[in-house]
């Protein structure tokens, strides 16, 4: 007991401890917030990848676009839904329930 009230009457492990203290609880960058600032990266991480691959497919669509016609007027008809004058288009939405 005398060993634990000498080790606390230290003032250099009362330095530490209290530097240690602030540090992990009342510093700006303290382990919360680092957390948060983890979780944000990762987040952003996330999106970042996300968008690297959408933005690799509308350039690879873009590129089949420009070199075929009939790849462009595909496009048109699947995505916009587009038709030529004498066309009538019908579209089929599956309902996720049904079998």
């Amino acid at each position: 007991m005398k060993r634990l009230f000498d080790l606390f009457r230290n003032k250099y492990f009362l330095a530490i401890a209290a530097f240690a203290v602030w540090m992990l609880f009342f510093d700006k960058n303290d382990m919360l917030s680092q957390y948060e600032y983890s979780v944000q990266v990762k987040k952003l991480q996330e999106e970042k990848d996300f968008y690297s691959k959408e933005t690799a497919l509308v350039k690879k669509d873009l590129k089949e676009l420009d070199s075929n016609l009939n790849t462009a007027e595909k496009f048109a008809r699947e995505k916009y839904f587009m038709k030529k004058a004498n066309e009538d288009v019908f579209v089929i939405v599956k309902e996720e329930g049904a079998k």
